[in-house]
């Protein structure tokens, strides 16, 4: 919503009150100009709660059809931000209870016998989330309550140990640590009471901190498109793309941890990644890799190489890193490619 230079806050709500009347009147224009602010936040909300691009873009559709349904039932009692987010965490909560998940996949690499996983993954359903549309969303507001950066909050990792929680934890974890809410607005929020609220919260934290245990003793990643970053991903490539086995596994922690959705397959400790990783390289895969960026983490679209002089996408690398070294790898089909903006194929360098 524009306010115009120089506009104070007074004039600001001039304007909403100008747009909310045009809306409730059936002005579509008003309606997404009255929303838009908020869009992109409420598409990282329905995605940290379903951990899949596309389940929450349809939350988000859903949102804002309800939304335009029922703005003459907005009565301003709450904050228009607050509402939205009432109605997105409701049609999220019901998408996590009725949603029919993504099946797990089966191992389909040609010519490539993988080493027995380290386990089994139940997030199989897990999508990346293009940087491109974090823009502005990771700046929204956050209440007094907040524990959570909002880069960190939006990790692969975070939003995987996110998935494993039943619903309604999944929503107060969210709402009061993620993005601030007090006790008595997510009460509010979910048509619950603050105990309620308390109790849930309690458990979820004691949930989400077996799955994503706190990582003081490791070195922070280096900071986005630093000299530092810039570095260790280059180091990555070359290694990745001229199948250098050692120098990779230079690259990786004692305690690296490797998945691969939908399959199920998951790798923990650098031995075991080597030996995933050394037998797709003796296989003769070689690729080339394109840049981009997931999730506020480095990721790169892997594309096969070919004896007719064309590469094929093949899957998205996302890579999470500690100081100089890799400690996770996540590895996505090739279906997400177009989300980022890559192309299926490309001529082989």
């Amino acid at each position: 919503m524009e306010v115009p230079r120089g506009a104070g806050k007074g004039d600001a709500k001039v304007v909403a009150a100008d747009l909310m009347v045009r809306a409730r009147a059936g002005d579509g224009d008003a309606f997404r100009e009255l929303i838009d602010p908020y869009r992109q936040e409420l598409q990282v909300h329905c995605y940290r709660m379903l951990g899949s691009l596309q389940d929450a873009e349809d939350a988000l559709q859903d949102t804002l059809l309800a939304a335009w349904r029922g703005l003459e039932g907005f009565e301003g009692r709450a904050s228009l931000r607050t509402w939205l987010y009432r109605i997105a965490t409701n049609r999220c909560l019901n998408a996590r209870r009725s949603a029919s998940r993504r099946l797990a996949k089966e191992w389909d690499v040609p010519n490539v016998e993988p080493p027995e996983p380290t386990r089994l993954g139940e997030v199989v359903w897990l999508e990346p989330f293009p940087d491109a549309l974090l823009d502005g969303a990771v700046d929204a507001p956050l209440g007094p309550e907040a524990r959570y950066e909002q880069t960190e909050s939006i990790s692969l990792a975070f939003i995987t140990a996110l998935q494993v929680l039943p619903p309604r934890r999944i929503a107060v974890l969210i709402l009061r640590d993620v993005l601030g809410f007090h006790a008595n607005e997510v009460a509010e929020l979910l048509n619950s009471t603050v105990e309620s609220v308390k109790s849930a919260l309690k458990r979820a934290r004691t949930s989400l901190s077996r799955r994503w245990p706190p990582t003081d003793d490791r070195l922070p990643p280096p900071a986005r498109d630093s000299p530092a970053e810039a570095a260790t991903v280059a180091k990555f490539v070359r290694a990745w793309e001229s199948a250098d086995l050692d120098a990779l596994v230079a690259l990786l922690t004692d305690d690296i941890f490797m998945s691969m959705p939908p399959m199920p397959f998951e790798y923990e400790g650098r031995d075991v990644v080597a030996r995933f990783c050394a037998s797709l390289f003796r296989a003769g895969r070689r690729f080339d890799l394109v840049p981009t960026r997931a999730n506020g983490q480095p990721a790169f679209g892997a594309y096969l190489r070919t004896t007719t002089g064309i590469s094929h996408g093949v899957g998205l690398y996302v890579l999470s890193l500690t100081g100089d070294r890799i400690c996770a790898m996540t590895r996505f089909d090739n279906s997400v490619l177009p989300w980022f903006g890559l192309p299926r194929s490309l001529a082989s360098t």
